[in-house]
């Protein structure tokens, strides 16, 4: 059985690399239920899972222009200080093993449950976002200082709501954050939205793994397994993000989530 998590890296790698989505989304639902690895090693171990496919994708997207590092640096102020302060509460729920897997368990599917939400729900979300600032640039002069001044704040802010979210249960520095960068940036171009997202996941994911490997919630022998198979499979997709369309994935994406979600919550 040890030949199907290369595979299963593999395929997740390069839903990773084409769309930003699908690490922890999926690999980690996909150990817990398809592995029956216990809920915690699968999300310390997904989580170094991801840094290592996302800083690939990150190498790939920078070569291509792709990575807006002001907005990585300001998404990483918020998201690390928020990443220590949640290893902390894990820390201390380790005390009671049962406990903190049916805290994580059902965080995680209501997790992946908005994630598909916002998987399907993205492109309208943003088409209200852009027709709300055209009418308020057609009402008022420009004020393009205080309005950039905002936007960086409230990037900050949804880098500390990743920080917690991805750190508790792997999930969301894929989807959930791309989805909040294109309602920031509605104007910035789909391919450097998701070269902006991996990127700052390779920090995040990193320092939440480092925590969870302390905690000893990391599996190394399954770690890697996984990227055998996850490396090539980022770098494929991340050539080929440029050339496939990613609304037909989200929607695939996105029935599987609500599916998975389910199972979690029950």
């Amino acid at each position: 059985m040890d030949w199907l998590f290369p595979l299963a890296g593999l395929m997740v790698g390069i839903l990773v690399g084409m769309t930003g989505v699908g690490g922890g989304a999926l690999m980690t639902p996909l150990l817990i239920l398809g592995f029956n690895v216990p809920p915690i090693i699968a999300i310390g171990t997904d989580l170094l899972f991801a840094a290592a496919t996302k800083t690939v994708g990150t190498i790939t997207h920078g070569w291509q222009g792709t990575v807006q590092w002001r907005m990585v640096a300001l998404l990483a102020l918020g998201s690390l200080p928020a990443t220590l302060l949640t290893l902390q509460y894990l820390a201390a729920l380790q005390t009671n093993i049962e406990t903190m897997d049916s805290i994580v368990r059902s965080t995680l599917g209501v997790v992946l449950f908005l994630t598909a939400v916002l998987l399907i729900c993205r492109q309208r979300l943003i088409s209200l976002v852009n027709s709300c600032i055209t009418r308020r640039d057609s009402n008022r002069q420009n004020n393009n200082s205080q309005d950039s001044n905002i936007i960086a704040l409230l990037t900050v802010l949804a880098g500390v709501v990743l920080g917690f979210i991805v750190t508790l249960t792997s999930v969301g520095a894929g989807a959930i954050g791309i989805v909040i960068l294109s309602l920031l940036y509605p104007r910035l171009e789909t391919a450097k939205i998701v070269g902006t997202d991996i990127a700052h996941a390779v920090p995040l994911t990193l320092v939440a793994g480092i925590g969870h490997f302390q905690l000893g919630s990391v599996d190394t022998q399954l770690l890697l397994w996984l990227l055998l198979g996850s490396i090539p499979g980022v770098y494929i997709g991340s050539r080929m993000s440029r050339l496939m369309p990613e609304k037909y994935l989200r929607v695939v994406l996105a029935s599987i989530l609500f599916g998975v979600s389910y199972q979690l919550m029950t």
